[in-house]
């Protein structure tokens, strides 16, 4: 580290009996808390708290790697148990990633320093230096492909444990019968929400959670009351396409709402986003895929049923889905 570097170790390592502490015998004492916060282009804020009490000739120090190099001065507080020490440094474009981390004096101390580092790309660190191990190596990013695999998982995982999105989706299948019509509706769908999603989950258009979730819950009560109609109505899926892309705006920001849930790693937010989508879709395609080969197998039971049979699914989505706006009305209306 530069002399300034290590001029900020010493006085961190002294910080208690520079603020007028004074040394114990050596016993176990509360831990010292180690604090770095990660930005982009390497700049890290760190924050060193111990215990005012130390046990005598006992002088722990962060160290940093060589590449940190200071970019302000420190900050001193004290309270009634502790002093904290804060400032920032800079460790070049790579950052924390893969650099060690140290503290010097920790044998025979008699207390431990626990460690958390907040990194740029969104992950959160934890270990507890001791005496056996007073050093934390900071592991590598995992691998692009890891991480659009976990997200892509991520994406199948939700479209396929998300009851009112698949119902949606039955419920075009069963509203629209030619084949060329229901890809042109499938495919409304899919732009309506991936737009939504994106634009959502890069900051461009806000949206309210629970206001969302209830008019997700009333796209499938229109659909249930469009399926509800006899086949010769001449309204009856008249324009698919606009209903299903209509809703998808609604069902994005459904997904997108998932997706901050889970969060984003920074720094690969577009192709996070962009595995997460093709998840949906690859969710999405797999349902439909189910639905037209079992659709034909079922079709000789179904045709042996009675005629009122016919209005059973568009009953039972209509049904869940007044179910769920009022359940999800309730937080909106106070309840």
């Amino acid at each position: 580290m530069s002399s300034r570097a290590t001029c900020l170790a010493f006085v961190v390592g002294w910080l208690p009996t520079l603020l007028g502490a004074e040394p114990v015998a050596a016993h176990r004492l509360a831990p010292v808390l180690w604090e770095l916060r990660e930005s982009f282009g390497g700049r890290v804020e760190i924050r060193w708290k111990a215990a005012l009490v130390q046990p005598a000739g006992s002088a722990l120090r962060p160290m940093l790697p060589a590449a940190c190099e200071s970019v302000d001065s420190p900050v001193a507080t004290l309270d009634s148990s502790s002093a904290t020490l804060r400032w920032s440094v800079a460790c070049g474009h790579r950052g924390l990633v893969g650099q060690t981390l140290r503290v010097e004096g920790l044998p025979g101390s008699g207390t431990d320093v626990v460690l958390r580092i907040e990194l740029a790309d969104g992950r959160q660190l934890q270990a507890v230096l001791s005496g056996s191990r007073g050093s934390f190596r900071v592991p590598e990013r995992d691998g692009r492909l890891a991480m659009l695999a976990d997200y892509a998982a991520l994406g199948v995982g939700h479209i396929l444990s998300g009851l009112d999105h698949l119902l949606f989706v039955l419920g075009l299948l069963l509203l629209v019968r030619r084949r060329r019509r229901l890809m042109a509706t499938i495919t409304a769908f899919t732009v309506g929400h991936s737009l939504t999603l994106s634009l959502a989950v890069l900051g461009v258009v806000a949206f309210s959670a629970p206001l969302v979730e209830v008019l997700i819950a009333g796209s499938l009560l229109v659909l249930a009351s469009q399926l509800a109609q006899p086949a010769s109505a001449p309204s009856r899926g008249r324009t698919p396409w606009v209903l299903a892309l209509g809703f998808g705006l609604l069902h994005g920001f459904g997904f997108a709402g998932a997706l901050a849930e889970a969060g984003l790693p920074a720094g690969e937010i577009p192709l996070a986003l962009l595995a997460f989508n093709t998840g949906i879709e690859a969710g999405q395609i797999g349902f439909v895929a189910a639905v037209l080969v079992l659709g034909p197998m079922l079709r000789p039971i179904w045709a042996r049923a009675p005629a009122w049979c016919a209005r059973v699914p568009a009953y039972a989505i209509g049904s869940l889905a007044a179910f769920w706006c009022f359940e999800r009305a309730g937080p909106l209306l106070g309840g």
